[in-house]
């Protein structure tokens, strides 16, 4: 599988992981980021023993977009502070069913996650286990299709918590087209779709020439193809 490399050198990879695979390494017998990338750095420099590969921040297997990845272990420390520090940027476009009732806001919730069954809810603020979430949003576009309005939002993360935009666009009411978890008219379909959230925009600092980077990807899915972006 070819991985579309946005930007490479001795210290960091940025790639855009396709929808529909795991950003680490996986214990089924399907293709993940990881291994990928350890492929790519091995068909391109041999070298004995297993490359290095950091995975710094992860996606949803059914999302894609645009993911950054450590080839030296020190490199991989640098990153995670800054995704730690919330000073790595990340921009995602999502189409949700309905609208805002703003054309733009923040929502700040309490995210609890029921690791069992890889689930997320928003709950009050002090339930044990609850994480503070925040996000940024912007409507882009709006369309109707078939008697249903959808909105094209552009969303800035501010934490990044388990499924952390899809629970919080579905608990105020405009949950994720195609989200077979939290989107109720999704969850009695039988036929697998892919959920219309794609990570298109990344910046963070080089680790090592502390040079500001910027990525962008245009969305790729369905339910995208009907906006101008």
């Amino acid at each position: 599988m070819n991985i579309n490399i946005l930007y490479e050198d001795e210290e960091i990879l940025v790639a855009e992981k396709p929808v529909g695979m795991e950003s680490q390494s996986a214990k089924s017998f399907e293709p993940d980021m990881v291994s990928e990338i350890k492929k790519h750095i091995n068909s391109k420099s041999p070298k004995s023993g297993e490359p290095y590969v950091g995975v710094i921040h992860r996606l949803d297997k059914p999302v894609g977009g645009i993911m950054v990845y450590a080839k030296t272990k020190n490199s991989a420390e640098s990153l995670s502070k800054q995704v730690s520090g919330h000073q790595m940027n990340k921009i995602y476009y999502a189409v949700v069913c309905g609208k805002p009732v703003e054309n733009f806001g923040t929502y700040v919730d309490y995210l609890w996650k029921d690791s069992k069954n890889n689930y997320s809810k928003i709950v009050e603020k002090g339930i044990k286990g609850a994480k503070p979430a925040e996000l940024d949003f912007r409507i882009v576009d709006k369309v109707q299709q078939d008697g249903e309005e959808y909105s094209l939002l552009e969303i800035k993360l501010k934490t990044g918590r388990h499924h952390q935009i899809r629970v919080q666009m579905a608990g105020h009411g405009t949950p994720l087209w195609g989200d077979q978890k939290y989107n109720p008219c999704f969850q009695q379909k039988k036929q697998r779709v892919n959920v219309a959230l794609f990570a298109s925009g990344l910046s963070f600092v080089h680790p090592v020439t502390k040079k500001k980077m910027t990525f962008t990807v245009k969305p790729k899915g369905q339910m995208f193809e009907l906006f101008s972006i």
